[in-house]
């Protein structure tokens, strides 16, 4: 496929719409619009005891308040690490001296272009939040176990938390 015309038909600071249209060498096209998205990282903050820090906020799409691990936008010109360790600090205060990059992944490849980033950060250092204007977030450290059945039942019903704790999950039992 080759993109043979793109056009920006709106614009905001997280994300912009494009109108695209792909050729194959055979003919066959597709027409799309598109939203574009700088991608995000994400954070699975995992202290010594094993657990994970979760963060609650109203989530203004969904219509109400999810438990989630903590997330944010990559900004232009900015590195995926790089917005991961910032977006912690900010979230939560919470400063990790060790990375380490679960997988990568999209977000809804038919109409989004955001590519998520999973990060497990560990070695933790508490620090003071520093949310923004607009974010009310509530900080929660969650055993495992708990995190698996507030997904089973759904109280946990965010992707990228869902996403990243299977993938980590997994990775833990392939290392035994």
């Amino acid at each position: 496929m080759k993109l043979v015309s793109s056009t920006e038909k709106y614009r905001c600071e997280i994300f912009w719409v494009t109108e695209d249209r792909a050729v194959d060498p055979d003919g066959f096209e597709i027409h799309r619009a598109i939203v574009q998205h700088r991608g995000s990282a994400v954070m699975m903050p995992v202290d010594k005891r094993g657990r994970i820090l979760l963060v609650r906020q109203y989530r203004l799409p969904a219509g109400k308040s999810l438990w989630e691990l903590p997330a944010g936008k990559v900004d232009e010109g900015e590195k995926v690490l790089a917005a991961a360790r910032r977006e912690l600090a900010e979230e939560t205060g919470y400063r990790a001296r060790r990375w380490k990059k679960l997988l990568s992944f999209f977000v809804s490849p038919g109409y989004v272009a955001e590519r998520m980033t999973i990060f497990v950060a560990t070695d933790l250092v508490e620090g003071e939040a520093s949310p923004m204007e607009d974010e009310r977030i509530e900080c929660r450290w969650f055993a495992p176990s708990e995190v698996d059945s507030m997904i089973r039942s759904g109280r946990i019903a965010d992707a990228k938390t869902i996403v990243g704790f299977l993938a980590w999950q997994r990775n833990r039992r392939a290392k035994k």
